[in-house]
Formats: structure tokens, sequence, C-alpha cells
């Protein structure tokens, strides 16, 4: 009989944290940056109940010792990829538990200056561009996840297209979370004044019911005039801890469309926040998150108007069955300086049982004296007379179901413009919707 041995690894720790050092290859520069978050990390205390933030957010069962972080590639090499289905693809990295597994970029995008790849590796090939990016717009000190990650975070992707440059086919990154593993990517995103581009970013475990951890962090950088379609497909283990923090940075007359699906991990915390640093930026936010069994799925979200004349709209839908929670948090805010400010955000939730829970809790913050912004909320349950007008039509309760649910997310699904990511979505929001009580 063949015996698999495991990958070595270390823990989230002191002694861990000088392996794992020891372990990397990368320049001088960025060891510090790791060495100064690690004693940050240490000086920092976990977020504490009563802060405004986590509140609603139960972490007094989260263990950190309980997860380690692996030192080379494990055997479980699959992955699973919802969103290409007949897309032709410009550059592709896949990594499992943060190790690369496919790095991949087209030679004719590579001639023009485009910069795609495993951060890993391309923090020595293009060290002096990357040093002038990173954690530009992720703070390290935000909280101790923030901290951790800045000291663990491995096997991430990098994405610069220069000026000027059009990428006409969509990038594609898919992170696999083995069960029980961990995952610290880092993904850095950077468009030049006039570039353009569409990047598919997916995150699985093999099944449903798998454990581990992930602590990750999303960067995007635009220039004036630069326009970004980012969607991001989250399907970590029902057993998975999740905590992310995600920011944009757009600049002057720029445009960002991100679109978020948030249907895995068992609890999860996302900090998600939009600058609009250029006159003339605007942003589109497309949030689903549909949750089941005990999932908590929390989304805190800022869109921060910097500059005038800026334009954001943030939209989330969520649906809860059995015992799941969603918690979002949303705050326009709007400097002094931003006058002409036009933002909007907007949460509907659908409850599908009588012991699921959904708290929305929409917010501003306005210092300008000219500026139209809106916000609101809404939480319902099935209409039963949906439900019973569909059984007269020979639909069984559970097809029923899925066709009033699947037609609350249309709203979202009409602002994709890409045909797969709008079935991918659909196929993950059908699965997940059973029976309803």
């Amino acid at each position: 009989m063949t015996q698999t041995t495991s990958p070595p690894s270390v823990a989230f720790d002191a002694e861990g944290f000088q392996a794992f050092l020891s372990n990397r290859q990368e320049p001088d520069w960025l060891s510090d940056l790791r060495r100064q978050a690690w004693d940050h990390f240490e000086a920092m205390q976990w977020p504490e109940r009563r802060h405004e933030e986590w509140i609603r957010s139960d972490l007094r069962l989260f263990q950190l010792k309980k997860h380690q972080l692996s030192l080379a590639a494990s055997d479980d090499t699959e992955v699973r990829e919802q969103l290409t289905g007949g897309v032709d693809l410009g550059g592709q990295v896949t990594s499992v538990d943060n190790h690369i597994h496919t790095d991949t970029l087209a030679e004719d995008l590579a001639a023009k200056g485009v910069v795609f790849g495993s951060l890993d590796r391309l923090v020595n090939e293009h060290s002096d561009l990357i040093r002038k990016h990173l954690f530009s717009a992720f703070d390290p000190d935000y909280d101790r996840f923030a901290a951790l990650h800045a000291a663990f975070f491995a096997g991430g992707q990098v994405l610069y297209v220069p000026k000027g440059v059009v990428i006409d086919r969509p990038l594609h990154i898919d992170s696999m979370l083995s069960n029980g593993g961990s995952d610290t990517g880092h993904t850095l995103i950077v468009l030049e004044e006039g570039a353009e581009a569409t990047v598919l970013h997916e995150s699985h475990s093999p099944t449903s019911d798998a454990g581990g951890l992930h602590v990750g962090a999303l960067e995007i950088i635009q220039a004036p005039n630069s326009h970004l379609r980012f969607v991001d497909l989250q399907e970590w283990g029902h057993k998975c801890n999740h905590f992310a923090h995600q920011k944009a940075r757009v600049g002057a007359d720029a445009s960002l469309q991100w679109t978020i699906a948030a249907m895995g991990a068992g609890f999860a915390k996302v900090n998600q926040t939009v600058e609009l640093v250029g006159e003339g930026a605007s942003s589109q936010v497309n949030g689903v998150l549909s949750t089941e069994g005990r999932q908590h799925i929390a989304y805190h979200t800022l869109q921060h108007h910097i500059a005038p004349n800026c334009q954001s709209d943030f939209l989330y839908k969520s649906a809860q069955q059995d015992h799941s929670r969603t918690v979002w948090r949303g705050m326009i805010k709007v400097d002094k300086a931003a006058q002409k400010t036009n933002g909007y955000q907007r949460n509907d939730n659908l409850v599908l049982s009588n012991t699921s829970r959904a708290d929305s809790i929409p917010g501003l913050e306005i210092e300008a004296d000219d500026v139209r912004c809106t916000h609101g909320s809404t939480t319902s349950k099935v209409d039963a007379e949906q439900i019973f007008y569909a059984l007269c039509r020979g639909f069984t309760r559970n097809e029923a179901v899925r066709m009033i649910v699947i037609g609350f997310f249309q709203q979202i699904f009409d602002r994709i413009t890409i045909e797969s990511v709008r079935e991918a979505l659909g196929r993950s929001i059908a699965q997940q919707v059973r029976d309803y009580e």
C-alpha cells in the first residue's frame, strides 16, 4: 500500500514565521516588510467583540493555532474552473495551498509589456515594479488579520498592464484550498493610464464540507482613464475560516466593475473598499451572497469619495437558508472636497427559513454639501403565493423556490456582460438552494 507524506508546514507563531522566512527566495526589502508586519501582529490583539465591525460576528471559536501553512506543494493539484467555460483566455494562474500549479501568459500580451503571473516569481523578476505598488492600497496595520497576512502572504498573483494596452481576452486566477490547508494569497492588479483588462478569479475547496483557513488580500490600483472588470467567485468549504481585505483605488475618469459572489466558507469576514481618488472616477460593485447550514458571511463595504464628480454604485443581494446568517454593513463616505458626488448603495435580502438571519446596516458620512447619495435595504421571505402559483403549473416546491431565488438575483446577473460568469453564478446558486420550509 502506497503511503502519502504530507508536505512540511509551519505554525502561525514566532518559530513558524522564522522558518517561513528562511524558506523564501525574495528581495531583502520584502523580507523587511514581513518582519515589520510580524512585529506589529505580535503587538496587536484580536478584534474585540464590542467593536462595531465585529459586534455581529463572533470570533471566539476561531483558533489560529489549529492551522498551519504548507511550505511545499501537496499531491492534490485538482482545480475546478467554473468561470472559464468557452472563454478564450489571455493567461492563467492556478494554485493549491499557495503553491503555483499553472502560470501562463499569451505571447502577444507579454510582447506588449503585460506582466501577469505568480507573485512569488515576479517579485524577483520585476522587483522595482512590485515594490512601487505593493501595499499601496492594502493597509497591513488595519487589524491583526491584515498584519498576519502581510507577514505570511505567499503564492499570490500580479497583473500589470502598461499605459494604453487593452487586453481583449480575460485573465483567469484559480485558488484551490485542500481540506485543512491554508491560503494567504495576495493579488495585486495595476492598470496604467488608458489600460483595460478583465480578470476572473475563483477560489474553492475540494468538497463543500472541507475545512481550512484563508487570510488574503486584494489591491487594485487604476491610473486615469483605465477600465477594469473584476469577477470574484468564492466557494471555500463550509468549515473554512475566510478573512480578507480588498481595496481598489480608482483614478480620474477610470472605471471599475467589480462583481463578487460569496457562497462558501463557514465563517467569513471581508472588508471591501473602493476609493475614488481622481475626478470623474466611477465604480459599480455587484454582490451575491448565498448561505446555507450554519454559514456566517459578513461583508463591510466602503465607498470612499475623495475626488469631485465621481460616481459609485453598490448593489448587494443575499439569500439565507437553514440557520445561516449574513451581515452587510455599507458606508458611503464623502470627503469635503468631493463635491458633485453621486453615490448609491443597496442591500436586498431573501430569507428562506425561519431560523436564518440577515443584518443590513447602510450608512452615510458626508462632509461635502453638493452631493446626491442614497442608500437602502430590504428583507423579506419568499412569497407563498408565488410558490402556490408555480405549484399549480407543475413545478415541484424545490423547483419553484430555485426559480424565485434565481429571479431575485437576476438584477445582478443583468449587470454582468460575460456569459460564462452569468451561467456559473446561476448554477452555483441553484445547487445551493434546497427545499423551502
